[in-house]
């Protein structure tokens, strides 16, 4: 049967394409994506390549709109790429169902209009397909045609708003291709979250109160803290996969606890990748029964993403590194027992080379005294989302770290370490972006089936419907993608350009769904009373944090056109 034939009519003009053809469609649409991002590919190197035919770095700021627009474009084509691998998978099952039918040609109806149309990268900034290639045919292919014109209708969009109001939300949920066993973590969490997180969280974000330590010590407990580490040193051994199905429900409560172990995740890969021998026995056990609470000291005020311009200065002096300078944007600061701690090493150098990772101990603070322990300071920044946790900003002065704490035992090695990490610290992120999205459709969908106006609930409405339609398919795309970098990264399998498309895509999403749930609610949604007005603070930090999107998109486009290696 012809991909691009068999379309069923309906009462109105539009039609909705026959199940039985969607896999083969999403399929051919998925492969002229991936070709028109090949033929763009060495037009936009050409203009910013050295005579060698070198990324130049100078040039590629310059020509930023379109570098960072291939980047788009290329996260665009692999996403639609999972998207139709799954949808083949469980077509040969037997599972591909309407509703899985329904998101999948609606999302790639919007995602092909806007490939052909212009890609917002964000609300004022559009990439065009002319602007990074010349030849425009690849977008012209019949499958991308037949599902820009047709799977996005109103029936189609009507169709998954009622399989939305039938399932409460569920239906984006039931098929993620997942094994049973990630099904049963779901459930477990998912339980987990909305007993002893959703009903608690708003409560929580008003006061800009800490997580509550006996939660944090039930999800120790229940070992979300150790659920990568392997199990030789006290882990669950459990892989990124199933760190995502957790850090997913977990946000879908409230993202501050879907964070909680970030800060573990990223201080033990760390350790797994970079430590030594005895660095991994002594510290990765405690790390997965929560008995300690790590945190990321990473990020200096003037510095952001330039990690080169690090100035935090660490002195070895009889075996201690006596440690001075400034870090900000410090999450859960107070609270750790410990530190993942970025500093230079060798003062005279002014790049990456001279950085170094020390494992620093620290008393856990409170409330009231957040920096008890002897050459530290610090006061907290106050911030509009992503509470429960706090910000700081911390000041060292003569701060002293046993000299057998550096990591690997090897100075110059910190930044080469901590790049080791960002492949799991963006999945992790892309996975609590989709659970802040999930949210936002919840409760966007709850307000709307209860929400009486004109006599009628306003999810009647179509353009009311139509939000939660679109939020259902974007999650959907951006949970396959997620998945895939993920799965991918349990096969020990390079994955740092898809783990940073799905945070890209992710983050997007997540604002998207939150501001379209906060529109549902109309005036109501801006007042700080209901929870989609925290779900909007909570989704805008997405796309800064772990690489914000400017990043993202210069580091994955940087990434294909040096070659892709």
């Amino acid at each position: 049967m012809s991909a691009t034939a068999e379309l069923g009519t309906s009462k109105q003009e539009d039609v909705v394409l026959v199940l039985s053809d969607l896999p083969a469609l999403l399929g051919a649409m998925a492969d002229a994506a991936q070709a028109f991002v090949a033929n763009a590919r060495p037009q936009v190197k050409a203009r910013i390549a050295d005579a060698d035919g070198r990324v130049d770095r100078v040039l590629a700021d310059v020509e930023q709109h379109i570098v960072h627009g291939f980047g788009w474009y290329a996260s665009y084509a692999e996403m639609m790429r999972e998207v139709a691998a799954w949808a083949s998978q469980l077509d040969a099952q037997g599972s591909f169902s309407e509703i899985e039918a329904l998101l999948a040609q609606l999302l790639f109806a919007e995602y092909g209009a806007q490939m052909r149309g212009g890609i917002p990268m964000n609300q004022g900034e559009v990439i065009r397909p002319a602007d990074i290639c010349d030849d425009l045919t690849a977008l012209d292919s019949p499958a991308i045609l037949t599902l820009v014109r047709h799977g996005g209708s109103q029936p189609v969009k009507t169709a998954i708003a009622r399989h939305l109001a039938d399932a409460r939300g569920r239906a984006t949920l039931e098929n993620c291709g997942l094994d049973d066993m990630f099904d049963m973590v779901r459930d477990q969490f998912f339980a987990f979250s909305n007993e002893k997180v959703a009903p608690f969280a708003h409560e929580w974000h008003l006061k800009d109160e800490l997580i509550p330590l006996p939660l944090v010590e039930e999800l120790g407990e229940m070992g979300v803290f150790g659920m990568t580490i392997p199990e030789e040193f006290g882990g669950l051994g459990m892989g990124k996969t199933a760190m995502c199905v957790v850090s997913e429900e977990l946000s879908r409560g409230w993202i501050g606890v879907g964070s909680l172990a970030t800060r573990s995740e990223i201080a033990a890969e760390l350790i797994l990748t970079g430590g030594t021998a005895e660095q991994k026995a002594h510290w990765l056990p405690q790390i997965a029964n929560a008995s300690i609470l790590p945190t990321a000291v990473f990020t200096e005020p003037d510095t952001g993403s330039d990690l080169g311009s690090l100035r935090t200065r660490a002195m070895l002096a009889e075996g201690e590194y006596w440690i001075n300078g400034n870090k900000t944007w410090i999450t859960h600061a107070a609270r750790a027992d410990v530190m993942t701690l970025l500093v230079r090493t060798n003062p005279a150098t002014k790049n990456y080379s001279g950085l170094s990772m020390l494992i620093a101990p620290k008393q856990r603070g409170t409330v009231e005294a957040p920096f008890p322990t002897p050459g530290m300071s610090g006061g907290e920044i106050e911030v509009i989302g992503y509470r429960g946790m706090k910000e700081y900003e911390i000041g060292f002065d003569d701060f002293r770290v046993p000299a057998a704490n550096l990591l690997g035992g090897v100075e110059g090695q910190g930044f080469k370490q901590l790049m080791a990490t960002f492949e799991s610290a963006r999945i992790q992120t892309a996975a609590r972006a989709i659970g802040v999205a999930q949210a936002a459709l919840d409760i966007g969908l709850s307000y709307a089936l209860d929400r009486k106006q004109f006599g009628r609930p306003i999810f009647d409405f179509p353009r009311v419907a139509n939000k939660l339609a679109m939020m259902a398919a974007e999650i959907m795309g951006a949970r396959q993608l997620t998945y895939f970098a993920a799965r991918r990264k349990d096969e020990d399998k390079r994955c740092d350009l898809e783990a940073g498309m799905a945070k890209l895509i992710g983050a997007r999403v997540a604002w998207a769904a939150a501001d379209n749930a906060l529109q549902i609610h109309g005036g109501n949604g801006f007042a700080t009373e209901y929870q989609v007005s925290r779900l909007l603070a909570d989704a805008r930090i997405l796309n800064i944090f772990e690489g914000a999107g400017e990043i993202q998109a210069q580091v994955i486009a940087r990434r294909l056109l040096d070659g892709g290696n």
